[in-house]
């Protein structure tokens, strides 16, 4: 195969200053390898940048389209900002580590979500680098859908990015590398053998594309949950045909009763405070649990426990309320750490649920990310416990077997004067990521709450369809 002139000279001039090196060589993962590449020596020759840009621009970066350039952290760096001056696109940059002052962006400089961010990397194996920044780019908003590459080891990393609709354009490949460095008498033909039976023989793990939970229908994230409750409210929402869930924030067993009877056929959860009912009675709680069975909804406490472990087991099964015996679910902070899960674990070998407090809807909360974060991580430890996370965005959690419960939500965007916000169902499904809606007073205090019930569950289970679809401009 010819070819061209100035990959040849380039290629050679890699080798020349030790950018790729041939012997035995042990990788971090303790693999041994015939070959090793170390781009990073080029930021010491300003000729090898140049040449290096000059050649992306021209071979791999002709015909894409892209509004910005995202260097992967750090070889790639200089070349990316030596494109970026070339082409006059701007540069973005990506942090590995988050900063914890400040904005605490992981993505430098200015840009508008639905913009498109071409990616530059020097070397891909695997392409979990290139993936990272992938990510995080599409976190924000923007769209990636290519990158240029100096060298494809040719080890499944092509494969890999491609299924994570990711297109790569190179220089070389290694085969084509090393076919140059041997035909210009750099390494020998058994160099050669030795490197291509390494490449047959050593290909990077697949790197499935991950599963985007807000695409996927209820159906498929039933299938996907570990938590019993999880299961069983996914598959009431998808049979039902409704994810609105009632807040019924009454005082009275008897206006809370008949409010069930008139809306119950609409709702997958019926959220309850039990401590602000005024004649509360185990007689109630047969009752409401008959009307559970009956419109096929599950019941949900919203007690937000917040106490340590052995405090919260005794309010959880003991006292007046005795929880533990009818709530399919409950709510608890994760302040005081992985004990309040321990204490939650369902009594009896019963399904029960725990949503955790990852967010809050209230205006000045004083919930950190950084704080969000750790719950999610606390969370994953209890796989079988968790339902979900009550939460407002998107990007809190990914697993798809979980449940986000988002409240807050009027038909209308407002605010209370007790600091509630509220949002309208397109924003909270299609932008925030809402799985399950709580709606309290749009339906407890309306004249006619059936009316406003029917209302709600079409217009959130409409936004849940056009969200599952892809469709969302």
């Amino acid at each position: 195969m010819a070819y061209d002139s100035k990959l040849v000279e380039l290629a050679i001039k890699l080798f020349s200053i030790d950018a790729v090196k041939f012997g035995e060589f042990t990788t971090k993962s303790g693999i041994k390898t015939p070959v090793y590449f170390d781009l990073r020596v080029i930021v010491s020759y300003p000729d090898v940048m140049e040449s290096i840009s000059n050649l992306l621009l021209d071979v791999t970066m002709k015909d894409l389209k892209y509004d910005h350039v995202c260097g992967v952290p750090y070889t790639a760096l200089p070349i990316a900002t030596i494109l970026s001056v070339l082409t006059k696109k701007s540069m973005l940059m990506r942090r590995k580590e988050t900063k914890a002052y400040g904005t605490k962006k992981s993505i430098e400089g200015h840009y508008k979500a639905g913009q498109t961010c071409l990616i530059v990397e020097d070397v891909v194996t695997s392409g979990s680098s290139v993936l990272e920044t992938v990510r995080d780019l599409r976190k924000e908003g923007l769209l990636v859908t290519d990158t240029v590459i100096i060298l494809d080891r040719e080890q499944g990393g092509s494969k890999n990015l491609d299924s994570n609709e990711v297109q790569v354009k190179s220089l070389f490949t290694m085969s084509s590398l090393i076919d140059i460095l041997v035909k210009n008498g750099k390494i020998t033909e058994e160099t050669v053998i030795k490197v291509k039976n390494y490449l047959k023989e050593t290909q990077a793990p697949v790197i499935e594309k991950p599963l985007n939970r807000i695409l996927l229908p209820y159906e498929k994230r039933a299938e996907l949950a570990k938590n019993g409750i999880a299961k069983q409210l996914f598959t009431i929402m998808a049979t039902k045909k409704t994810n609105l869930c009632l807040s019924v924030d009454l005082t009275s067993t008897t206006k809370i009763l008949d409010l069930l009877e008139q809306v119950g056929e609409h709702v997958c959860l019926v959220k309850t405070h039990a401590d602000i009912i005024e004649d509360y009675t185990d007689d109630f709680i047969k009752r409401i649990k008959q009307l559970a069975d009956r419109f096929n909804f599950l019941l949900l406490e919203d007690r937000k426990y917040a106490d340590i472990g052995h405090t919260v087991s005794l309010q959880y099964t003991k006292g007046l309320y005795k929880v533990g015996d009818w709530a399919d679910c409950v709510t608890a902070h994760s302040l005081p750490g992985e004990g309040i899960l321990k204490a939650l674990n369902a009594p009896n070998g019963c399904d029960r649920g725990v949503f955790l407090l990852a967010e809050m809807s209230s205006e000045g909360n004083l919930i950190t990310p950084d704080y969000k974060e750790a719950t999610v991580v606390m969370a994953s430890k209890y796989p079988e416990l968790i339902t979900g996370f009550v939460c407002q965005n998107i990007d809190t959690f990914k697993d798809p077997g979980l449940i986000q419960l988002t409240p807050g939500v009027q038909l209308e965007s407002s605010k209370d004067d007790l600091g509630q916000v509220y949002n309208t169902p397109e924003k909270v499904i299609l932008e925030k990521g809402a799985d399950v809606i709580v709606v309290g007073r749009g339906i407890v205090a309306a004249k006619s709450p059936v009316t406003q019930a029917v209302l709600y569950k079409d217009t959130l289970w409409k936004c849940y369809l056009k969200r599952v679809s892809g469709k969302l401009e």
